[in-house]
């Protein structure tokens, strides 16, 4: 394996690198970011070298060093999805990651620049497109597709022949049923769940629980939680 850059220099990046360096000892050689989030004087993040996008080619030759792309998904994973293709335009090989504490099968198909965490779990004949993160504890089941630049984040499950479009973004605890289509750059917010499909661009967001009227104490009292 070549020693590996990785872009970005953010909680998400933090995150990543931990996993490649200390969980499976991956050779993360440096990070790269754009110029302008590089102050005066910051010359490392994490202990390792930090080295402006615009001139990563020259330091770090594609030919003696891979790259992972590490940011989060904001705009709808489309700044991932810019760097993704700026860094093939420079000529790197975008590595993919696969937790070894994750569940998958060994006919997974999926493309570059893919994330995937500790106690994933996914079924047999499953398609992931490049660029695809899929967050610990998510569940993706059998035949189904899952398009490039989409994140799924912890627990959300995604029942069998699903097929997700590209850019999208599945929140904690989302459920797709079986057999559902959706659309490409997809909001699902936290604990929804899908049952019909989803033209592009929609957004599906499950009403906020409302506090109880008691205080913690009082509801103890009441429920006689207290007395177990």
């Amino acid at each position: 394996m070549k020693p590996i850059i990785i872009f970005g220099k953010g909680k998400i990046t933090d995150v990543i690198q931990y996993y490649m360096r200390e969980e499976s000892n991956w050779p993360v050689a440096a990070f790269t970011v754009d110029r302008e989030f590089i102050s005066a004087g910051d010359e490392k993040f994490n202990g390792l070298p930090l080295a402006s996008f615009d001139e990563v080619a020259d330091k770090y030759p594609p030919q003696d060093y891979d790259m992972f792309i590490a940011v989060g998904y904001q705009d709808m994973n489309g700044l991932r999805k810019r760097k993704v293709e700026e860094a093939k335009s420079k000529g790197y090989k975008l590595v993919s990651y696969v937790h070894p504490h994750s569940s998958i099968p060994k006919d997974l198909v999926f493309g570059s620049n893919c994330f995937i965490m500790n106690n994933v779990c996914i079924h047999p004949r499953v398609k992931l497109g490049d660029d695809v993160f899929v967050w610990s504890g998510s569940m993706i089941g059998h035949h189904s597709t899952v398009g490039s630049h989409t994140w799924l984040t912890s627990s959300a499950n995604v029942g069998g022949n699903v097929n997700i479009g590209e850019s999208c973004f599945l929140a904690m605890n989302v459920t797709v049923s079986h057999s559902v289509s959706i659309g490409n750059e997809v909001f699902l917010g936290s604990n929804t769940l899908i049952t019909k499909n989803l033209a592009d661009q929609q957004v599906v967001i499950a009403e906020n629980h409302k506090p109880f009227r008691l205080n913690s104490y009082q509801f103890l009292k009441m429920s006689g939680f207290s007395n177990l």
